[in-house]
């Protein structure tokens, strides 16, 4: 059985719809959750499920939440046993095979990036969304990880998107776009036209530049950005199409 952790204290209105869809979920999947917070108060939340099965739910107390208004770095120094951090440091030990929060997402980065570190050859962690499209879902990062980003990052995000499209969405030879205002790989800003010139001689995968009215078509399997505009992308995206349509991954070691 496969066991998540999850950081019950992260998100709208937290812990009681935290807890209720992670014991929906035991409930529909062969899986167990570790619910990170303060175990008092998710005890009480759980008496609200008399017919839970126990053996798929454990607790793991933590004291603190960082809040939403917070500036994740400097919270998560002065709360070490914030509820974020504790779920990172529980599928880092290899108590849970992964972690879920619907929280503060700059926390959720730095939280997962001090338990997991980076992947060889990284020098940036990056938010992926798998978005819908005309011909199947695709992969969109960095969505907000890395604002500011050289094109040596871009290019590790594509190989990164690249991967995780073949894991994550079983395609076999994903096609990579960059995310850029032309087709033509002289349009763009200095970071973009030089990312197209690293992945054009590294990645025979590679499509070209996509502009963003192309983004929805499914031309490309991973459609790589700088955080920045990944993330205006991103919100965009949210305002225009059916709510739930757009997902954001939170990537830990793997992106």
């Amino acid at each position: 059985m496969v066991w998540i952790a999850v950081d019950a204290m992260g998100g709208d209105a937290a812990p009681g719809p935290i807890v209720d869809g992670a014991i929906a979920a035991t409930r529909h999947f062969d899986l167990g959750v570790l619910l990170v917070g303060p175990a008092a108060r998710l005890e009480s939340e759980l008496h609200r499920h008399p017919d839970l099965d126990r053996d798929r739910v454990r607790l793991v107390d933590a004291d603190s939440v960082v809040e939403m208004t917070e500036a994740p770095s400097a919270a998560l120094r002065r709360k070490p046993n914030a509820s974020i951090k504790v779920a990172a440091e529980c599928a880092a030990r290899g108590d849970a095979a992964g972690l879920f929060s619907a929280g503060h997402t700059g926390a959720s980065v730095m939280a997962a990036y001090a338990a997991f570190g980076l992947v060889r050859g990284v020098d940036r962690p990056a938010l992926a969304a798998t978005i819908p499209t005309r011909r199947g879902p695709a992969i969109l990062l960095d969505v907000g990880a890395s604002v500011e980003c050289r094109p040596a990052h871009l290019h590790q995000f594509a190989v990164m998107g690249s991967i995780y499209a073949r894991v994550g969405l079983g395609v076999e030879a994903p096609r990579i776009g960059l995310l850029s205002i032309g087709e033509e790989a002289t349009k763009g800003n200095e970071l973009t036209r030089e990312a197209h010139r690293l992945l054009q001689a590294s990645m025979p995968s590679f499509i070209g530049n996509v502009e963003a009215r192309d983004v929805y078509t499914g031309i490309a399997d991973v459609i790589v950005a700088d955080g920045f505009t990944g993330n205006v992308a991103l919100k965009v995206s949210e305002g225009r199409v059916p709510e739930g349509s757009v997902h954001a991954i939170e990537c830990t070691r793997d992106l």
